[in-house]
């Protein structure tokens, strides 16, 4: 997961999160919660859902992931092992 999709993760909840308690504060009054919990449960699930849908899916070019291995080298030019990268 990348640092750009990350912060727009946080970003996404910290505002449905703000949104929620924006729209619960108001005086106290005695009835059925309503359609208001149902909607907003809703709209939280689907945001969390979609974030994590949208993190777990990887690049694909032409139908095809480009990843392969790759050798990776100490600061002494030795090598150190390999590496998976995908581009």
């Amino acid at each position: 997961m990348s640092i750009k999709t990350k912060i727009a993760a946080v970003a996404l909840a910290a505002l449905t999160v703000t949104a929620g308690v924006a729209s619960t504060t108001s005086t106290a009054q005695a009835k059925p919660l309503g359609w208001g919990w149902g909607v907003g449960a809703g709209i939280a699930t689907a945001a969390i859902v979609s974030t994590a849908i949208a993190a777990g899916n990887q690049p694909y070019y032409n139908g095809y992931h480009r990843c392969g291995w790759v050798a990776q080298y100490n600061a002494y030019g030795q090598f150190v092992g390999n590496v998976r990268t995908c581009y």
